[in-house]
């Protein structure tokens, strides 16, 4: 099979991409979009392309892209922080903490209800805690509620869920009592595991209720209405919520794709109003329109190598690998959307009380240096590659990554003289073999959950549950867990830091390849879309059409 260069195989992606666009135009774009677009505003709805469906819409089960994308416009976690850092209350009006920031109290609106009218109880956002801290559920973010007292412990199979360190004295209020003071924990409560699942209906973990419009209710501003497995959800407007003034669109309706190209061409043909994360090509094709909004991810892209897989036990192996790449080469062969990076910690996440970027306040945990690669190569016992066993290197069959994995297949070739086999992999397979600890080498995405770099530091803790490589590093542990209660803001940085040095310059626990910038199609018409703070993405529950 003829392989297409690197360079040819862009001009021809760029070609693909303009010929989209002159079909479209050629088809009378215009009248699609009239069809389309603007019927969809006398509707008063939208369509949104996104990525495929993965994983549970349940907060308490596995759950990966598709609750991500339903969550924002659907559900309502206690509190959260807008661009500026301000409480955006949403389930609770008011909160309480004690001196120690051990006992949080939050106090829920007694107003709010689910989409089906009956009230939200601090008896559901329990109800989403317990399930999850079943370790049968499959949740990754179980450890996220560990701060609790006795978490970890019913976790483990140590104690019973009755004994989890949270009160719900009376339907309108909940109290967390934690196990030491954590200074992020208001930030953790955009969680899934933080956010309510109804007790009528979710009572047992893929069961499927979630998917289900009948029972997958919804306490924010907008509800299942229909679900039809790897082609669309439909939503519709709560007329229940709260706040349901403020809501201005009636439906939202989010298209799954498999590709980038489809979700482009979805909205040039009309079919998608927004489309999110599309090839960097498009940057050069809607130069100076006004549909184009390029926005800073907070998301890191990496390699997580295995350490139960020889010989990436062999700390020498995991940084000759890393050392051996030249990530600036890597991000022209993959994209503009792209910036290369050394750092696990997402690039343009922000520090808090500075306001830079919180990588640029530290010095770079590593430099690449292909000569050192090699010689630690050989120290390992593979000079020049000799012996070194062939790795597969698990990746999704998405355009960005399969660009990502040809690149990495050539240097490590190149530089180290070592044999890497590709094994593209649908999204959700991927996933899931990772999670159960399948893979040599496998490509990794990390966006934020919240605004704190602990989102990505607390993946590679001995307890965590993302820590599917076999990462036990008590010094490391250390330093987060001091992190943790530390109340000197320039203090805990500093641990922070030395976490990140730690995990990624020395012990090359990760091989950060690349952070990214999202290129946006948006209807010049549609207003009121806000980026969210923590993550990067957009939030479309406020959205409207403009006049």
């Amino acid at each position: 099979m003829y392989k297409i260069g690197k360079n040819a195989r862009k001009k021809w992606m760029a070609a693909v991409m303009a010929a989209l666009v002159t079909v479209a135009a050629a088809a009378g774009c215009g009248k699609t979009d009239k069809a389309g677009a603007e019927e969809r505003k006398e509707r008063n709805s939208i369509t949104v392309a996104a990525s495929s469906d993965t994983g549970s819409m349940d907060p308490a089960g596995s759950i990966a892209l598709t609750y991500l994308t339903y969550s924002v416009s659907a559900l309502d976690e206690l509190l959260t922080f807008d661009a500026d850092g301000e409480i955006d209350y949403r389930a609770a009006e008011s909160y309480e903490v004690n001196e120690d920031s051990t006992v949080w109290t939050f106090h829920l609106r007694e107003e709010a209800v689910w989409s089906d009218g009956t009230p939200v109880t601090s008896a559901d956002f329990l109800n989403t805690m317990t399930r999850a801290l079943d370790p049968k559920s499959g949740s990754g973010y179980a450890n996220y509620l560990f701060p609790i007292r006795n978490a970890e412990a019913i976790y483990n199979g140590e104690m019973e869920s009755g004994e989890l360190g949270v009160e719900t004295p009376d339907d309108y209020t909940l109290i967390f009592y934690l196990e030491k003071p954590c200074v992020y924990f208001l930030d953790l409560l955009r969680l899934p595991v933080y956010t309510p699942s109804c007790s009528t209906y979710a009572k047992e973990t893929g069961s499927g209720w979630d998917t289900d419009p009948k029972t997958s209710v919804s306490n924010g501003p907008f509800y299942l209405a229909e679900y039809v497995p790897e082609q669309y959800m439909t939503l519709k407007k709560n007329e229940s919520y709260w706040n349901a003034d403020a809501v201005s669109l009636d439906e939202i309706t989010y298209r799954f794709f498999d590709s980038q190209e489809a979700m482009l061409y979805a909205y040039e043909s009309g079919e998608a109003d927004a489309a999110t994360g599309l090839p960097s090509t498009v940057m050069s094709l809607y130069e100076g329109k006004e549909d184009l909004e390029i926005t800073e991810m907070i998301a890191t892209r990496y390699i997580y190598p295995n350490l139960n897989v020889e010989p990436l036990q062999d700390v020498r192996v995991r940084k000759a690998i890393s050392l051996a790449l030249n990530r600036e080469n890597l991000c022209q062969a993959v994209g503009g959307d792209t910036e290369p990076t050394v750092n696990f910690i997402a690039a343009y996440m922000k520090d808090k009380t500075t306001g830079n970027y919180f990588i640029q306040e530290a010095e770079s945990p590593f430099q690449e240096n292909v000569k050192e690669a090699q010689k630690l190569l050989a120290e390992a016992g593979y000079p020049n590659g000799e012996g070194f066993p062939v790795l597969t290197y698990n990746y999704p069959t998405l355009e960005m990554d399969s660009d990502t994995a040809q690149v990495l297949q050539e240097q490590l070739k190149k530089n180290l003289n070592i044999e890497i086999k590709l094994n593209a992999q649908e999204l959700q397979v991927n996933y899931s073999e990772r999670r159960a600890g399948n893979f040599d080498l496998c490509r990794m995405n990390w966006t934020a959950d919240f605004a704190d770099p602990y989102t990505y530091l607390s993946m590679l803790l001995s307890n965590s549950t993302y820590n599917c490589s076999g990462i036990q590093d008590a010094q490391y542990d250390a330093l987060v867990a001091a992190s943790d209660t530390e109340t000197d803001p320039a203090k805990r940085a500093e641990l922070m830091h030395q976490a990140e040095r730690l995990a990624v310059g020395e012990q090359f626990y990760v091989i950060p390849l690349y952070s990214m910038k999202s290129c946006n199609l948006i209807r010049p018409k549609l207003e009121g879309i806000t980026q969210i703070a923590a993550t990067g993405a957009l939030e479309y529950r406020y959205a409207k059409w403009a006049d």
